[in-house]
C-alpha cells in the first residue's frame, strides 16, 4: 500500500473516532441564573461565608458523568470552592467590594477524557456596610465675637465608599436647640444661627457635634442607615467691646488707732473686660469722694491715709473709685465705678477685767446656808466686768465653770461693761452634806476678735448647815430570830439609822411601837432591841411578831422601819400518847396504828419516831418508825401460827411502845398496848368493810346487826300476814301434823350472816323449829309453795318467830390440845365466826421449815407463859 493510502486510511479512522467522543460543555443560562458556567454572575459583598452561591451545570454529549472544578489565578485569593460531583459552589472567604469589586476564576468540566475550562469574572455588588468618614480632622475654627449672624464659618466634608444611596451624605448637628450654630445638610457649611451672637466674655469656646449620615441601604438582608460623629471646636476671639471690671468686690478697708499718714489702707483691682487684647487701667476717686483724708495711686489702685486717725471725723467712709480703660492716645474707651468702705476701728489691746468693790479682783467669796431657793440672786457677790476696747473688740461672753446646772450667770453676752449677777438654778445640789464649800470659775472670753482675749475669776461659796435631812434606817425592814427559851432582857436585833446633818441635828433617838411590841424594848441611843425583863416567849403560842421602830432627830423629823421577829422553837415538849394504856384488835395481815402528839412548833422537834421497847412475846411485832403502824412479822400469816406460838388462846399480847422526838435534847414517852389478834373475816363486800372498820367499836357493829334483824322480822311479819289473808280468801285449810323428834347435838358448822336470817334446810325439805317447851316442830312445804304447820291442827299458821342468834361453839376442855386435823374458829370482836378446814402441811423443804418454826414458837411461848404466871401475867 502506498504512503498516500495509509494516510487516507488513518484520516478516515480518525474521523470515525472523533464522531464518537465529544467534549463536555457548560450550560449558559444567562446573567440572572444561579446555575450554568458563572458567566456574568454577581454576588453581594455581605454574603456570609459558607453560603452556597451557585451551581455549575453542564453535560456530556455521550451522556457520561461529568465533574466540575474551579481555580484562581496564581497569587490571588481563593473565594470559592466547588463540589466536583454536584457542582455546588460555596463562598469560603469574606467579600469586600470597597477592596475588590470583581473576582477572576477558571471553571472546568470534564468527562474523564476531555476537559473544558472557561475563564469567568464574578462581580461583587455593593452593600451599605461603610459609614461616612470625615475629612480634614480635627475641625477647629477661630471666630471673632463680633461676627454677624448667618456668616459661614466652616465647611464640613465627609466621604462614604459605598455606592448608590449608601454613598450619599447629609449633615446635621446634635442638640441643635442648645447651640448657637447651624449647618447646611447638603453642603456641610457651618453658620451662626440667626438671632444668636457670640460673646467672648461669656463663652470663649464652643464645642459642636456634627453628624454625617448616609442615604441608607441593605446589609445582611436588612435596611440600615450608618452615621459618623465629629466635634467642631469653635474658639471665640475677643473684640474691644467690654468696659473694665473690678475684681474681688465688695471692698472694705480699716484705719486703726496706730495708723500714720501715708499708711496703705486698701488696694483695688480692675481688669479690662476684653481679656484677649486688654488695655491699661487708670484709677481715680469719682466726684472727689476721697477728700483730704485719702489718696489713690492711678496705676496700682492703692488707697493711702493722708492724716492721723484722731483727725478723722467719722468712723465710716465710703469712697467711689473709678477704673477707666485707656485706648490709643489715652482715649477713654470705657470705665467702671465701685465703692470702697473704710472703717476707723480700735485695736484690740485690752482684755476683759473683773472688778470688785475695791478695784480689779480675781477672787470672790460668799457664805450662805445650804439649799437656797431656786431663782435667788446671790447678792453677796458684787462683781463688775469691763473691756476698754471699742466696738467688736469690747464684746465678750460670760460663762460659769463648775458643778453643772447649779448656778447661772446673767448676762451671758456683754458689750464693754456689765454688772455680773449669779442666780441659783439647782437648790438641791447646794448641799452642805456633800460639799462644805463650792468653787466656780467665772470666765469672760471675747467673741469676734482674732485674739480671743479672756479673763477668769474664782467664786468660792462657803455653805452653812441646816436641818434638812431625815434620819434614815439602814434597811426598810429588819428580820430577827430568837430562841423561845431566851431569858427576859435578851438582845433581839440592833437597828441603825443615820442623819447626815451636823451637830444636834444629826443625833438620832429610837422608839418602838405597834401591836407586836408589848414584849420588846429598844435602847433610845444604840437602837438595840431586847425583850422585856418579864417576857416569856413560847413558839407554840406565838412564833411571829412584827412592830415598827422610829428614828427621830431633835426637831421631830423621823422615819420608820418594820421589824419582824421569829421565835425559834426549842424542844420543850415531849411526845404524848392519848392514853398510857391502849387496847387494840389486830387482824392478821392488817396493821394497827398508834399515834403520839408533840406540841413543839417546828421540825425536827415535833417529828416523832416510834419503836417497840418490850413485847410479850418477843420478836413477834414490828413497827413503822415514822407512822407508828404496828404489824406482825412477815412470817405470821395465819391463826395457826399464832396458836402455835402460845397456849393461851384468850390472852392479849402486850407491847411497850416508845415515841421519841428528834429534837435536841430528845424527849420520849411510852405506852402499853394490848393487842387482841384475830383472823380476817371471809366476808366480802360493804358488810365486811364495815365490820373491819368497826372492829375496835363492837357496840356499833352490834347495833347495826340488831337494826338489820328488826327489819328482817318486820318483812317476815308482812309476808306471813299477806299469806294468811290469801289463804283465808280461798278457804283452803291444809292438813297439818306434829312430829316430835329428839334433839340432836348441833354439828359444828360455819357461821355467817346468811345463817342468821335463814333456816337450815334438810335433805327432805323439812324445816325445823323449836317450841317454847323445847321440842322441835317441823313444817313441810306443800307443792303449791305454801308453808303448812305440822305441829298442831290449827287452821291458821302461826307467824314465824324472830331468828335467834347462833350458838357459839362450846369452850375447849382444860386439857385441850390443838389438833392438826381440825380447828374451831376463833370469834372476832364483831361477833363473826369463821371455820378453817383441815390443812395439811406441805411435805419437803417448806414443811420441814414450818414444823421447825412452829416447834420453836411453842417452846418460846410456853416459857413466856410461865414467866408471866410467875410475874403476874395478865390474862
Amino acid at each position: 500500500m502506498t504512503r498516500t493510502g495509509v494516510l487516507l486510511l488513518l484520516l478516515v479512522f480518525h474521523l470515525s473516532l472523533g464522531q464518537s467522543d465529544y467534549a463536555p460543555y457548560f450550560y449558559d443560562n444567562g446573567p440572572d441564573s444561579l446555575n450554568g458556567n458563572m458567566a456574568l454572575f454577581s454576588i453581594s459583598e455581605d454574603t456570609p461565608v459558607g453560603t452556597q452561591v451557585y451551581v455549575l451545570n453542564g453535560t456530556d454529549p455521550e451522556g457520561d458523568s461529568v465533574r466540575y472544578g474551579i481555580a484562581f489565578e496564581k497569587g490571588t485569593k481563593e473565594y470559592f470552592t466547588v463540589d466536583s460531583k454536584s457542582g455546588n459552589v460555596t463562598l469560603v472567604s469574606e467579600l469586600d467590594r470597597e477592596h475588590q469589586d470583581e473576582i477572576a476564576a477558571l471553571v472546568s468540566i470534564t468527562d474523564g477524557r476531555n476537559r473544558v475550562e472557561e475563564k469567568v469574572r464574578v462581580f461583587i455588588t455593593d452593600a451599605n456596610d461603610e459609614p461616612p468618614e470625615f475629612l480634614n480632622l480635627p475641625f477647629i475654627v477661630d471666630v471673632s465675637e463680633d461676627t454677624p449672624e448667618g456668616t459661614s464659618l466652616y465647611k464640613v466634608q465627609a466621604a462614604d465608599r459605598d455606592l448608590g444611596s449608601g454613598g450619599s451624605i447629609s449633615y446635621y448637628l446634635q442638640s441643635p436647640s442648645t447651640t448657637k450654630f447651624t449647618i447646611d445638610s447638603h453642603s456641610g457649611i457651618l453658620r451662626i444661627k440667626p438671632g444668636e451672637k457670640l460673646d467672648y466674655e461669656t463663652t470663649r469656646t464652643h464645642f459642636v457635634t456634627v453628624v454625617a449620615k448616609d442615604g441608607g441601604g441593605k446589609y445582611n438582608g436588612k435596611y440600615q442607615v450608618m452615621t459618623s460623629n465629629a466635634t467642631i471646636t469653635i474658639n471665640v476671639l475677643d473684640a474691644q467691646d467690654t468696659p473694665p471690671a473690678f475684681v474681688g468686690t465688695p471692698y472694705f478697708g480699716y484705719v486703726y488707732e496706730v495708723s500714720v499718714p501715708g499708711s496703705e489702707i486698701f488696694t483695688v483691682l480692675a481688669k479690662d473686660g476684653d481679656e484677649g487684647s486688654p488695655n491699661p487701667i487708670h484709677y481715680s476717686f469719682a466726684d472727689g469722694s476721697g477728700g483730704s483724708y485719702f489718696s489713690i495711686n492711678s496705676t496700682t489702685g492703692c488707697i493711702s491715709l493722708l492724716t492721723y486717725p484722731v483727725q478723722l471725723r467719722n468712723e465710716l467712709f465710703e469712697l467711689n473709685v473709678k477704673a477707666a480703660e485707656l485706648g490709643p492716645d489715652n482715649v477713654d474707651l470705657g470705665y467702671a465705678i465701685t465703692m470702697v468702705t473704710i472703717r476707723v476701728v480700735d485695736l484690740n489691746n485690752h482684755p476683759p477685767t473683773f472688778y470688785g468693790e475695791n478695784g480689779p479682783q480675781s477672787r470672790f467669796e460668799l457664805t450662805m446656808y445650804e439649799h437656797p431657793p431656786e431663782g435667788e440672786i446671790l447678792r453677796g457677790l458684787k462683781i463688775t466686768v469691763n473691756d476698754s476696747d471699742q466696738g467688736a473688740n469690747a464684746k465678750f461672753r460670760l460663762r460659769l465653770v463648775g458643778p453643772g446646772r447649779v448656778l447661772r450667770v446673767v448676762p451671758q453676752t456683754v458689750l464693754n461693761e456689765a454688772q455680773v449677777t449669779v442666780i441659783v438654778e439647782n437648790s438641791s445640789a447646794i448641799d452642805y452634806e456633800k460639799y462644805q464649800f463650792i468653787t466656780f470659775k467665772l470666765l469672760a472670753v471675747e467673741i469676734d476678735t482674732p485674739e480671743r482675749f479672756s479673763a477668769t475669776a474664782d467664786i468660792i461659796i462657803n455653805l452653812l448647815d441646816t436641818n434638812d435631812n431625815t434620819p434614815k434606817f439602814s434597811s426598810e425592814y429588819y428580820i430577827a430570830r430568837i430562841p423561845e427559851n431566851s431569858p427576859g432582857g435578851s438582845n433581839v436585833v440592833a437597828v441603825t439609822a443615820s442623819d447626815p446633818d451636823s451637830g444636834l441635828w444629826g443625833e438620832v433617838k429610837y422608839s418602838i411601837y405597834g401591836s407586836g411590841a408589848d414584849l420588846f424594848l429598844i435602847h433610845a441611843s444604840s437602837g438595840i432591841i431586847y425583850t422585856q425583863p418579864w417576857a416569856s416567849l413560847d413558839a407554840e403560842v406565838k412564833s411571829k411578831y412584827n412592830f415598827y421602830v422610829k428614828a427621830e432627830d431633835t426637831e421631830g423629823r423621823y422615819s420608820l422601819a418594820e421589824v419582824f421577829v421569829t421565835v425559834l422553837d426549842c424542844n420543850d415538849h415531849p411526845p404524848e400518847f392519848s392514853d398510857n394504856f391502849m387496847e387494840k384488835t389486830m387482824v392478821i395481815g392488817a396493821p394497827v396504828k398508834i399515834e403520839a402528839v408533840d406540841e413543839d412548833a417546828e421540825e425536827p422537834n415535833n417529828v416523832i419516831e416510834y419503836s417497840i421497847m418490850r413485847a410479850e412475846p418477843d420478836n413477834i411485832f414490828e413497827i413503822n418508825r415514822a407512822t407508828g403502824e404496828i404489824k406482825l412479822k412477815p412470817y405470821i400469816k395465819s391463826m395457826e401460827i399464832v396458836n402455835n406460838i402460845t397456849k393461851h388462846k384468850d390472852c392479849k399480847w402486850s407491847l411497850v411502845v416508845q415515841a421519841r422526838d428528834r429534837g435536841k435534847p430528845s424527849f420520849s414517852t411510852t405506852t402499853v398496848i394490848k393487842i387482841d389478834i384475830t383472823e380476817a373475816t371471809p366476808l366480802k363486800g360493804p358488810v365486811a368493810d364495815f365490820l373491819m372498820q368497826s372492829r375496835d367499836n363492837p357496840l356499833k357493829a352490834l347495833g347495826m346487826i340488831a337494826g338489820f334483824v328488826s327489819v328482817m322480822v318486820l318483812v317476815t311479819v308482812v309476808i306471813s300476814t299477806a299469806t294468811f289473808l290469801r289463804n283465808n280468801k280461798s278457804n283452803r285449810i291444809m292438813p297439818a301434823r306434829r312430829i316430835i323428834r329428839r334433839r340432836r347435838e348441833p354439828p359444828p358448822s360455819n357461821f355467817n350472816f346468811k345463817s342468821l336470817f335463814s333456816r337450815p334446810s334438810t335433805a327432805s325439805g323439812v324445816q325445823a323449829e323449836e317450841d317454847p317447851e323445847g321440842s322441835v316442830r317441823e313444817s313441810v312445804e306443800s307443792p303449791g309453795g305454801q308453808n303448812v304447820n305440822l305441829n298442831n291442827n290449827s287452821p291458821w299458821p302461826k307467824p314465824p318467830k324472830p331468828p335467834s342468834a347462833p350458838r357459839l361453839p362450846p369452850p375447849p376442855a382444860a386439857n385441850y390440845r390443838p389438833s392438826s386435823e381440825r380447828q374451831w374458829p376463833v370469834p372476832t370482836i364483831s361477833g363473826t365466826l369463821a371455820s378453817r378446814g383441815s390443812k395439811r402441811l406441805r411435805h419437803g423443804t417448806d414443811s420441814n421449815i414450818n414444823n421447825a418454826l412452829v416447834s420453836e414458837l411453842k417452846i418460846r411461848l410456853e416459857q413466856k407463859i410461865q414467866e408471866a404466871n410467875k410475874g403476874g401475867y395478865y390474862c
